[in-house]
């Protein structure tokens, strides 16, 4: 398609300079992307997360549970914490595809190994209050594959 005054590609070109020139990205856009990307680990930059549940009741009112979902467009997680009757925290997930083995690493350097169950279930039926991430191993296209959530509060 053309315009009577150019080619597509002048025309694309000056509508490119107006918006430069109108909306400018700032100077130090790509310097400050580049140091976000390296603080941070990019398959958890990526990774999003959802919370489907209140902010105020979170883990810490009495009957209230936790729901997150993690997902990197390959494998998603699905997480349900809950206060047990000890005050510590049950994790229960899901994964798809089905997880071969899961793995909680709490702030305090702990790891607990989840009981794997069929059809993507694993739980970590007894848990620590505090930060954690959960890492799964799944089998993708005949591949095993890792997946690691960004840090959480259980």
């Amino acid at each position: 398609m053309s315009t009577g005054g150019g080619t597509d590609e002048e025309l694309f070109a000056a509508i490119r300079e107006l918006w430069e020139r109108r909306d400018a990205p700032p100077a130090d856009l790509t310097e400050r992307m580049i140091a976000s990307v390296a603080i941070d680990d990019v398959s958890r930059e990526y990774a999003l997360l959802t919370l489907e549940s209140s902010l105020e009741g979170a883990v810490r009112s009495e009957q209230s549970r936790l729901t997150l979902q993690f997902s990197d467009g390959e494998t998603s997680v699905l997480l349900h914490v809950s206060v047990t009757e000890s005050g510590g925290r049950r994790v229960d997930g899901w994964s798809d595809p089905a997880v071969l083995a899961a793995r909680m690493t709490q702030d305090d350097g702990e790891d607990r190994v989840a009981e794997v169950g069929s059809e993507g279930r694993f739980a970590f039926p007894e848990a620590a209050p505090g930060l954690a991430t959960v890492r799964v191993i799944v089998r993708q296209d005949g591949e095993l594959r890792e997946f690691v959530t960004p840090q959480f509060e259980v």
